[in-house]
């Protein structure tokens, strides 16, 4: 798999803020992994959470993923944003747990890291980082 060239595409863009509708969408996937109470929690926490920025592969390192394809629908919707000079979403993401080996979980926005690491996998994402711990 090659990366784009930076000439072919321009670097990714970043919204300040989450859209509203990342938040029903991160609850969606966590309620697969999580209790409801700690879904709502996770909510409200990543509403309020700050942001921090980390490079697109460490991201996906960190949540032992895979780079989806540009052929990936999704994936290819987000570069097209990118060479359209469109700014993404920001990411929403759980962090892990080096002590138990849990994996970090990008509750919202695989597809616009994927994207974003073919651009460049040293672009800088930026996310809404929340802890699980303390969250019932």
């Amino acid at each position: 798999m090659s990366k784009r060239s930076h000439d072919e595409t321009p670097a990714v863009a970043w919204l300040g803020e989450p859209e509203e509708h990342d938040y029903p969408a991160a609850s969606s996937y966590l309620s697969l992994v999580a209790e409801a109470t700690v879904v709502e929690a996770a909510e409200a926490a990543f509403r309020s959470a700050a942001s921090a920025e980390f490079k697109a592969k460490d991201i996906l390192r960190a949540a032992r993923l895979d780079v989806l394809p540009e052929s990936n629908p999704h994936v290819a919707s987000d570069l097209a944003k990118v060479r359209a000079g469109h700014p993404l979403s920001p990411v929403l993401l759980v962090r892990g747990d080096l002590r138990t080996g849990r994996p970090a979980q990008i509750a919202d926005g695989y597809h616009r890291v994927c994207a974003s690491y073919l651009t460049d996998e040293n672009t800088d994402i930026p996310v809404r980082i929340i802890d699980v711990s303390g969250l019932r």
